[in-house]
């Protein structure tokens, strides 16, 4: 059963605990999330997006607030909390503002004694499975073009991020979401695959999470024909074919690669340099990593945060460890901090080989892996070995050497000379086992969304 928790990371300490549901209680959410749909769907789409609009400015107004949760929840230190409510604001303004113009009809070509159309209509109540490693920021890629598009929506939160989920709750009702329209639940598992799943009057499920357990979910909404998005592990390369300044380039890239402590699904985890500056290179970052130290989130914002729990702590330590036995450098870190909490030293790997822990598993941390290659094919056949596919980025002075690498990477999201960059108007998803889907953008409203033929004979 799944406890839901609020723990400290940064000492392990117990805060406060919330009861789980009941079975009751998931069902009861299920019926009103059920009932509101056919008030929701028909109210105007200027007074849903009215909502959203308002949801928008109460992040901006809360963020001080709202980045204090997910600190004391998941360690996150108060800038990138903010950042992650800032970014949140933006989504709900942009679905706000161009949701009308997404779901207009769309003529297709065909007879002309006949006018065919796509209508794009709501499909009912879904469920959204949410991580604790962006605890607003997941949330609100899910819930906003759904919300626009008329579908009402179940949330089930990571069981560490209960004082976050309620808090999204309390924001949309205070903003006009109606309050069957957005309900928060505090569900375990099986209540998801008993309970909610099979019922017909669930309509879908997305999840972000790991692969694991999105192949349990998967495999529940697909025993009972319901559609998915997954948005699932990644391990994202970088390639950087050449550099005029490469201690920059380490310096940016680390940095990178260190953003919410490493935990982010498009970190990038492999770094695939070319050989002629590999050497630069890995002593730039070697050097960042050992200097970079831990740091209370409470007293030192802008230090190293602890990952999300001592269990996250012991996951991490092991692969690291386990890669190392096996044959790979260790050049940095690779230990956790004496002391309480979920700290860990930031860690660079090198001959790390096909067959480590370290080469096809993801390592959700501060950790960097460095791979030398020698020629630019050689760099697109070591960024396409691996079973994730969600995000890359391509790094030259040659912007059309970086193209030609680029568009031979099978991932979902592209970047050329900068890193990754999540943006309310670009498309986020991947490929391979990093998921199928796609959130934010204009392509969001498109998931759980009936995309209705509809026929005119003249």
């Amino acid at each position: 059963m799944s406890k839901y928790q609020v723990v400290n990371p940064a000492n392990g300490e117990l805060v406060e605990e919330f009861p789980t549901a009941t079975d009751d209680q998931i069902k009861d959410a299920l019926s009103r999330s059920h009932s509101e749909f056919s008030s929701w769907r028909a109210t105007p789409v200027e007074e849903r997006t009215k909502a959203l609009a308002k949801v928008a400015e109460i992040y901006s107004e809360r963020a001080e607030e709202l980045a204090e949760i997910i600190k004391l929840e998941m360690g996150k230190a108060v800038p990138e909390g903010k950042g992650e409510v800032a970014l949140c604001s933006l989504i709900f303004k942009y679905f706000a503002d161009n949701a009308q113009a997404f779901i207009e009809d769309e003529p297709l070509r065909g007879p002309k004694n006949a006018d065919a159309f796509l209508l794009r209509k709501p499909v009912g109540s879904i469920l959204g499975i949410m991580p604790w490693n962006f605890p607003y920021y997941q949330v609100a890629r899910f819930a906003a073009p759904n919300l626009a598009l008329g579908n009402t929506i179940l949330l089930k939160h990571a069981p560490q991020c209960p004082r976050s989920a309620q808090a999204i709750e309390e924001i949309f009702h205070e903003a006009g979401v109606p309050q069957d329209a957005y309900i928060n639940i505090y569900a375990t598992n099986e209540q998801i695959s008993d309970i909610i799943l099979p019922d017909p009057r669930n309509q879908g499920v997305s999840l972000t999470g790991s692969e694991r357990a999105g192949a349990s979910v998967a495999a529940e909404a697909g025993k009972n024909l319901k559609k998915v998005v997954l948005e699932l592990g990644g391990s994202d390369p970088y390639v950087v074919l050449d550099s005029e300044d490469v201690a920059k380039t380490a310096e940016t890239l680390f940095k990178t690669r260190m953003g919410n402590t490493g935990q982010a699904c498009n970190s990038p985890k492999r770094m695939i340099v070319m050989d002629d500056i590999y050497d630069d290179f890995v002593s730039s970052i070697t050097e960042a990593a050992k200097a970079t130290a831990p740091a209370d989130p409470y007293a030192d914002p802008e230090g190293l945060s602890p990952l999300s729990s001592v269990a996250a702590k012991d996951r991490f330590v092991e692969q690291v460890e386990d890669t190392v036995s096996e044959g790979a450098t260790l050049l940095a870190g690779g230990q956790a901090y004496d002391g309480p909490g979920a700290y860990v030293q930031p860690v660079v790997l090198t001959d790390v080989k096909p067959g480590m822990r370290g080469y096809y598993e993801e390592l959700f941390g501060p950790a960097v892996i460095v791979y030398k290659v020698s020629s630019d094919e050689e760099a697109v056949e070591l960024a396409n070995d691996t079973p994730f596919g969600l995000g890359s980025a391509v790094f030259s002075t040659d912007l059309e050497r970086a193209d030609r690498v680029g568009s031979q990477i099978d991932s979902g999201m592209v970047f050329l000379n900068g890193p990754e960059q999540t943006r309310e108007f670009l498309p986020f998803g991947g490929v391979k086992r990093s998921g199928v889907g796609r959130e934010l953008g204009p392509l969001a409203m498109d998931e759980f969304c009936n995309k209705q033929l509809y026929y005119k004979n003249r």
